[in-house]
């Protein structure tokens, strides 16, 4: 009788056994290998999913942020690569180009209400969907604008171009600062094009010319781009914000030590702000003639093209679109909630909360980085030039030569398809 039992047992158990291998495999790669705030979300999630069905079960892989992309480029060309990817927002049409990734099987109704900086579109097409989004503001304090007597700007009445090289003005004329205006120069890479090309876009130029993405001849070294670029020159060349050699130290503490008065920085370092001041204020892009602008469109959940499985991939990521979900990525790690309802649903970001401001920055002055695959090669040239000129290169010479750059890759790859 007590074999029997254990042979039960054991039969029982091969029997869950069989049902747990019902679930197809599912492989995902992602970028946050060392957070481990991060990675408790992302887990719960692949949990909470692989108990919720019987077809799918979702295995995670983690790398390092830095070590992501390249991963996955070399696993394409192997062969290699899982079901769904994390791929950056501005990355995305480069690897849907290359062949990377496929569209991605999802209801338009179910983004409906989603910011559109956390929409991939390439070719037409939705080939990413983001949990979150980042914004970028300027920072200071409402004891600053005080001291200075300036006028403190709205989402509906930014200060104009001329308006804040006049705040920088008072702010160096002050004495009380190291410098007026902390521009972020110790971040390097994707910090340019994200935090930086707004400036330019709001001055009426931009990184390639976006009706055709053919050229970047007139957009990025046009009047408006030759204005840009001597203002960028002169925020260093005058005094008013550290170059390219600042200390990366100074970078995220300069302002809660009260070197800087005014600081260009994301949501992701805002609490530091907030719990440093008490009268912390994130105010909206300057206006330098053609609008407000700062970046959008950060990390992002897609479909390889090698999956066998793009219905099962595109299940999990519909499940992960949950608010919940969205919260909690938010209350963890700062990031913006994908969805209102998602922000209400958060400490900082429902209406009220002390970063309510960012949600409401990125859906109105928010704009994605070009829409092209030779965006990654862009960047690049776009850091370069800026930096050169940050570092007193001459402007038309700099600007010139990014476009010729530019121009040549898109040439060499035929156009990228557009």
């Amino acid at each position: 009788m007590k074999t029997m039992q254990i042979l039960s047992g054991a039969a029982l158990a091969a029997l869950l056994g069989s049902t747990a291998m019902a679930q197809t495999e599912l492989t995902m790669w992602y970028h946050g290998a060392g957070n481990q705030v991060e990675a408790d979300i992302i887990n719960q999630i692949i949990a909470d999913f692989n108990a919720s069905q019987s077809d799918w079960a979702v295995r995670i892989e983690s790398f390092p942020q830095i070590a992501y992309n390249d991963s996955v480029v070399a696993a394409a060309l192997a062969g290699n690569l899982p079901d769904i990817l994390d791929v950056d927002g501005p990355v995305m049409p480069n690897w849907a180009w290359a062949g990377y990734m496929q569209p991605l099987p999802l209801d338009a109704a179910v983004i409906a209400d989603f910011l559109p900086g956390t929409k991939g579109y390439w070719d037409g097409q939705l080939y990413s969907i983001g949990l979150w989004d980042a914004a970028v503001a300027l920072v200071t304090r409402q004891s600053t604008l005080d001291a200075l007597g300036l006028r403190r700007p709205t989402l509906d009445a930014p200060w104009t171009g001329d308006e804040f090289m006049a705040a920088l003005d008072a702010a160096k004329a002050s004495g009380d600062y190291e410098y007026a205006f902390d521009a972020g120069m110790a971040w390097t890479g994707e910090w340019y094009p994200y935090a930086f090309s707004p400036f330019l876009q709001s001055f009426g130029g931009d990184i390639v010319d976006r009706t055709t993405y053919a050229t970047a001849e007139g957009a990025l070294n046009g009047e408006a781009a030759m204005a840009f670029g001597e203002w960028w020159q002169g925020l260093f060349a005058n005094g008013y914000a550290p170059g390219t050699s600042q200390d990366p130290a100074a970078r995220d503490n300069g302002f809660i030590e009260g070197r800087y008065a005014f600081s260009w920085n994301g949501n992701w370092a805002a609490l530091g702000a907030l719990n440093t001041f008490e009268d912390t204020l994130f105010l909206p892009a300057p206006d330098f003639g053609n609008g407000p602008v700062i970046g959008a469109a950060s990390w992002q959940f897609g479909v390889s093209a090698t999956s066998a499985h793009p219905d099962g991939a595109a299940a999990f990521i519909e499940f992960a679109l949950q608010d919940e979900y969205l919260a909690a990525f938010s209350n963890g790690i700062g990031l913006i909630p994908a969805t209102a309802t998602a922000a209400a649903m958060t400490e900082n970001y429902a209406p009220g909360g002390p970063m309510a401001v960012f949600f409401d920055l990125t859906a109105a002055q928010a704009l994605v980085r070009p829409v092209t695959p030779g965006y990654v090669v862009q960047a690049k040239v776009f850091e370069k030039a800026l930096a050169d000129i940050a570092n007193g290169a001459d402007v038309a010479d700099a600007l010139d030569a990014a476009v010729d750059e530019i121009n040549t890759d898109i040439t060499r790859n035929g156009g990228y398809g557009h």
